[in-house]
C-alpha cells in the first residue's frame, strides 16, 4: 500500500500569465497530492534548465514537452515506488535525465514530481509537510523571519528603478505581529505614494510591491519607506533589505544604473561598492542580495568583507543558484554569508535540502525564496519551516500567489 500509481500533469498559467506545470499524483490507496511550479524573470545563467517548447504557441513558453516527459519517462519509472523515499525517487529522476542541468527532462518537470512526492510522503505518515521536511533534512522546524517586497524595480517592474526589490522586515515578537505590521506599513506606503504622485504610482509589479514610475533615485525610494514606516507608527522597529539583481545591468565589467532609460549611468565595481556602503550607512539595511554579476565572486567578496563588519549579510542568488557546486565556490572565495534558496533553481527537494545543509555548515544564513512568476502552491512555506531557514521572502502582502505562502506561515506559527 501507499505506492505511486498515477501521475497527471497539465499546463496552467503562473502569476505573470506564462505557462507552467501543475501535477496530480495518486497512490494505490487513493491518496492524492498536487504541486505547481514557479518561474523566474531575472534568472541566473547557471540555474537548472526550465524546459520550454520554443514554438510559436504561447510565445515559445509552453511546457507541453516537459509534461510529456512526466507522463512518458518519469511516471513509468517511479510508479510502484513509496513516496516516503524522497531521495530514492529524486535520484531516479536525475538518472533518467542524465544531464548536468536537467536539460533533458526539464527542472520544471522534475520539481513538480519531487514536490508531490514530498507531500505524499508527509500524508502517508500522518504528518504535516513541514514536519516531514524536517525529518528529511535532519533539522528542527522553526519560524523564519519574513522580508516583504514593497517597492519593485529592475526586471519586475516597468519603471526606471535599476534595483529589483526594496524589502521591509518589522522586528516584532512573533510572526503574526510582524505580518500585520508589514501590512499596515504597506497600506501607509500606498497612501503616501498616491498623495505624492497620483493613483498610477500604486500600480503593482510582478511580486506585489508598488512600481512607481515617478521615482528614479534609490535614496528617494528609501526615504519614502522611512516615512511610511514612521507614519504607520513603527519608527525604529523595521529593517530593510535590497535585492539588486545586478546581473541584469552588468555591462562588460561595469554596471549601468540607467539600463532601463535612454541615458546610461555606468559605475565601476569600486563605485558600486561605495554606493552600497553609503546606502547601508544611511538606512537600516541588514541584507544585500546579488550586488554584482552572477560570475563576479571577487566583487562579492570585497563587499562581504566590508558589510560583515556592519552585521549586514551579503546574499547569493544568481551567484549561487542553490547549487552545491556554486555554493562551494562562494564559500572558498568568501563571496557571501547568506544563501537565497529557490527550489526551482536546483530542481528537486533532495538537492535543495543538500544546498541548505552545505550553506548552514559554513554558518551562512538561508533565505528561502519564491519566484517572480508564482502559483498558489504554498509548498515553500512548509519547506522553509521544515529546514529551519532563518529567513523567507515571498513577495509583498498583496497578490494571492504571495499571501497564500505568508498565510500558510501564519497557520504554522500557531502550531509551533
Amino acid at each position: 500500500m501507499n505506492t505511486i500509481q498515477k501521475l497527471h500533469a497539465r499546463e496552467i498559467l503562473d502569476s505573470r500569465g506564462n505557462p507552467t506545470i501543475e501535477l496530480e499524483m495518486i497512490l494505490d490507496s487513493g491518496m492524492k497530492s498536487w504541486s505547481s511550479v514557479p518561474s523566474g524573470a531575472s534568472t541566473g545563467i547557471h540555474e537548472a534548465h526550465e524546459l520550454r517548447d520554443g514554438e510559436k504557441r504561447m510565445n515559445g513558453k509552453g511546457v507541453r514537452n516537459a509534461i510529456k516527459n512526466i507522463h512518458d519517462i518519469i511516471a513509468p519509472a517511479i510508479i510502484g515506488m513509496n513516496p516516503i523515499n524522497q531521495s530514492e525517487i529524486d535520484n531516479k529522476m536525475l538518472e533518467l535525465d542524465g544531464t548536468a542541468n536537467k536539460s533533458k527532462l526539464g527542472a520544471n518537470a522534475i520539481l513538480a514530481v519531487s514536490m508531490c512526492v514530498a507531500r505524499l510522503g508527509a500524508y502517508c505518515q500522518g504528518k504535516k509537510l513541514y514536519q516531514h521536511i524536517a525529518e528529511l533534512s535532519g533539522q528542527n522546524p522553526k519560524m523564519p523571519r519574513p522580508f516583504f517586497n514593497v517597492i519593485n524595480g529592475g526586471m519586475h517592474a516597468g519603471n526606471s528603478l535599476p534595483f529589483q526589490e526594496f524589502m521591509i522586515s518589522p522586528r516584532m515578537d512573533n510572526f503574526a505581529d510582524t505580518y500585520y505590521a508589514a501590512a499596515e506599513i504597506y497600506a501607509q506606503l500606498k497612501k503616501n505614494l498616491k498623495t505624492k504622485f497620483g493613483g498610477a504610482a500604486t500600480l503593482l509589479g510582478d511580486e506585489g510591491g508598488f512600481a512607481p514610475d515617478h521615482i528614479e533615485d534609490t535614496y528617494e525610494v528609501l526615504d519614502m519607506l522611512m516615512t511610511a514606516v514612521a507614519d504607520a507608527g513603527y519608527a525604529g522597529q523595521v529593517d530593510f533589505a535590497l535585492d539588486l539583481a545586478a546581473s541584469e545591468f552588468y555591462r562588460d565589467g561595469n554596471y549601468d544604473l540607467g539600463f532601463k532609460t535612454e541615458t546610461s549611468d555606468m559605475k565601476s565595481v569600486d563605485e558600486m561598492i561605495a554606493l552600497y556602503v553609503d546606502i547601508c550607512e544611511k538606512y537600516p539595511i541588514i541584507s544585500v542580495e546579488d550586488p554584482f554579476d552572477q560570475d563576479d565572486f571577487s566583487a562579492f567578496a570585497q563587499l562581504r568583507k566590508i558589510l560583515a563588519e556592519k552585521n549586514i549579510q551579503v546574499v547569493g542568488d544568481d551567484l549561487t543558484v542553490t547549487s552545491p557546486v556554486r555554493i562551494q565556490t562562494a564559500i572558498e572565495d568568501k563571496s557571501c554569508n547568506s544563501l537565497l534558496l529557490k527550489i526551482n533553481q536546483i530542481g528537486s527537494i533532495s538537492e535543495a535540502i543538500a544546498a541548505f545543509k552545505l550553506a548552514r555548515s559554513e554558518n551562512w544564513t538561508v533565505m528561502v525564496s519564491h519566484r517572480s512568476g508564482e502559483t498558489t502552491d504554498d509548498f515553500i512555506a512548509d519547506f522553509a519551516v521544515g529546514v529551519g531557514a532563518e529567513q523567507v521572502k515571498f513577495g509583498s502582502v498583496a497578490r494571492g500567489e504571495r499571501v497564500v505562502k505568508y498565510n500558510r506561515l501564519l497557520a504554522i506559527s500557531e502550531e509551533l
